[in-house]
């Protein structure tokens, strides 16, 4: 009999499956139903510092515009503040008692304080962790790579510091060495990695000539990159691995464990194929174990590492070599007219 119990963070868990942070764990409902699918745990939405002063920003405005209309009138609303993060603490602690699995808070501030104060909040909720989500997008040119990256690990070293709770990070790839900054928030206190964030980027509509921002769900190839740093990563660091993005099928999640991998997260093959695919990931991995004898995880994790991989040149530079030298099998695939 197959056993796909894993441990994450310390936590234990049935299955190496998580529901990656998306409007969708907001709902009751489907959170009910990812529990039933066999989610193993499950990433509260994240809590972004930056919606709550958007939001205080358009609440003070909208007050303002009612002030001073009478000469003894100063304001129809004293006293009156924004709630803050309250709300999405009530929700996330809704969400924790709904479900029998663990709930994982993701929490996206701006400053170092606020990132230790949402913390010791989150934490109160009873969530089993937090995953800190890493999204920088430098707009400055005189803003060095190396300050972002101090910042941050000082960020988890503050928050570590401040709460109990298991703390992980969803890293963005968009590092000079992702392994150097993986493995100095590691010594911070990081106990997991999520690889990685998947970004929302603009887009334009060239025909109306202005932005827009339309949603940016993955491809069922989008985990190549989690694949080579799940590969560079096991066995060079104690933390956890998490892959994400691009993780459709059980299949897909086989080949991150293999790679050194010891979960994935899913969000949009839910939007895609519904919460209830879920239930066909875990039977897809459980087939690929039996066909090929594995009792456990542990027994094929990391077995196409780079430290395990026969193959000693499948994370290098030189396996890119070798692709283009071998440019013109694309054609076998892809015949020209």
């Amino acid at each position: 009999m197959t056993d796909l119990r894993i441990k994450y963070m310390g936590l234990d868990l049935k299955n190496p499956i998580i529901v990656g942070a998306c409007n969708l764990t907001t709902d009751a409902k489907s959170l009910k139903r990812m529990e039933t699918a066999g989610a193993a745990a499950i990433v509260y939405k994240s809590l972004f510092e930056e919606q709550i002063q958007l939001e205080n920003l358009q609440m003070h405005e909208a007050m303002e515009e009612y002030e001073e209309r009478n000469a003894e009138m100063k304001s129809l609303f004293p006293d009156m503040t924004h709630a803050g993060p309250d709300e999405y603490l009530i929700n996330l602690k809704k969400a924790k008692e709904s479900v029998s699995i663990p709930v994982i808070a993701s929490l996206n501030a701006v400053y170092n304080e606020s990132w230790v104060e949402y913390a010791k909040k989150i934490q109160q909720t009873g969530v089993a962790a937090i995953e800190l989500n890493f999204y920088a997008v430098p707009d400055k040119f005189d803003l060095e790579g190396k300050s972002i990256e101090e910042k941050q690990i000082e960020i988890i070293k503050e928050v570590k510091s401040a709460v109990k709770i298991p703390v992980s990070v969803k890293l963005s790839p968009y590092y000079s060495n992702t392994l150097k900054v993986i493995a100095d928030m590691e010594k911070a206190g990081a106990s997991a990695f999520v690889l990685f964030n998947r970004l929302f980027q603009p887009d334009i509509d060239i025909d109306k000539e202005e932005h827009n921002f339309p949603y940016n769900l993955s491809n069922e190839e989008d985990n190549r990159l989690a694949i080579r740093f799940s590969g560079l990563l096991f066995g060079n660091v104690k933390a956890n691995i998490c892959a994400n993005s691009g993780i459709f099928t059980g299949r897909d999640a086989v080949k991150m464990i293999l790679a050194g991998a010891d979960c994935v997260q899913v969000v949009s093959t839910l939007y895609k194929n519904h919460i209830d695919i879920i239930s066909f990931l875990i039977q897809e991995i459980e087939n690929f174990m039996y066909d090929k004898g594995y009792k456990t995880i542990n027994e094929f994790k990391g077995k196409l590492s780079k430290k395990n991989s026969k193959d000693r040149f499948a994370y290098k530079r030189a396996q890119y070599i070798d692709i283009l030298l071998k440019s013109d099998e694309i054609f076998k695939k892809y015949p020209m007219a």
